[in-house]
């Protein structure tokens, strides 16, 4: 082979990598993605917040919630769950925490999680939606009785 032929291709994938390596540093990072995803949003403690959520169930769907241990001796817990905006209100930012709760409703594990619109672009008035989320880390004999569901940011159009 050509030796100047070699040294075209090495500067090309050089070139490509490069191209590639700066497209993904300009990417924002998840953490950023939800923030913005959340501008505006309101939050608990505000009217607005507080007038909404009344009208925003979040319930387990015992059936598809399931657990499995893992390798490192744990268990993770896949849970899934449904959403239904009763509100008025188009939802283009939704934010829940779900927990993990004890017997006496401490909680053992929990995660936060926007899921509007990483899961769905948005959630209409009188719509649902359905949710899975996977929690890692529990041990074997922790207590695991109920699953909590909490809404703790909303944005609206």
């Amino acid at each position: 082979m050509n030796k100047n032929f070699l040294i075209a291709i090495l500067i090309a994938v050089l070139l490509i990598g490069g191209g590639v390596l700066l497209i993904w540093k300009l990417q924002p990072s998840m953490e950023e993605q939800q923030e913005q995803a959340l501008s505006g949003a309101f939050r608990e403690g505000t009217p607005e917040f507080d007038a909404i959520t009344k009208r925003i169930v979040a319930e387990n769907d015992e059936d598809k919630t399931w657990f499995s241990p893992v390798g490192t001796g744990g268990i993770m817990m896949n849970i899934a769950g449904k959403i239904r905006n009763n509100s008025e209100k188009t939802l283009t930012g939704l934010e829940i925490k779900v927990a993990v709760v004890d017997s006496f409703d401490k909680v053992v594990k929990d995660k936060v999680l926007t899921v509007v619109p990483n899961q769905q672009k948005k959630l209409e008035p009188k719509g649902e939606m359905n949710v899975t989320i996977r929690i890692d880390g529990f041990k074997p004999d922790d207590d695991r009785a109920r699953i909590r569901w909490k809404v703790t940011a909303i944005k609206t159009e």
